[in-house]
């Protein structure tokens, strides 16, 4: 689920940004080329509800690295659109997922934005114990 969601992020962020703008979400040791996106997982949680339903968190933390010349005001029309752009996505399946807790904060002159997409999944066990079943009943009358 979590590279389902990151492929609807990436996709969302060549469509709200084009061409211009690389997006990475691994590691990059050498060579990493300004503008660019970094998709960044941070601390997925799962919580069991009722039944086979559980409710999942996944925070995401999208790093955004400007060009050489670009300063602060670059930074905050990108996180401008950020708002805008990642709070729906649409993932590979089709599935729209909506982001919430969206927030940034610019850390030795990278955006951070951080936004959360939360969803409810339901696991179904399936059983092979019973193989035969056999039923007795009486019929007073």
């Amino acid at each position: 689920m979590v590279n389902n969601l990151i492929d609807g992020i990436s996709i969302k962020l060549y469509q709200v940004f084009g061409d211009g703008t690389r997006i990475y979400s691994e590691t990059v040791k050498q060579g990493l080329e300004e503008p660019c996106f970094f998709i960044a997982v941070l601390n997925p949680l799962q919580a069991k509800m009722i039944k086979g339903r559980y409710f999942r968190q996944h925070p995401f933390d999208v790093h955004y690295f400007p060009s050489k010349d670009g300063g602060n005001k670059e930074i905050q029309s990108v996180a401008s659109q950020l708002l805008d752009g990642l709070e729906y996505i649409t993932l590979t399946n089709g599935d729209l997922v909506r982001g919430t807790n969206m927030n940034y904060e610019v850390v030795d002159g990278v955006l951070h934005f951080f936004v959360q997409y939360n969803m409810y999944i339901e696991k179904i066990e399936v059983s092979d114990d019973m193989e035969t079943l056999t039923i007795e009943t009486d019929v007073e009358g």
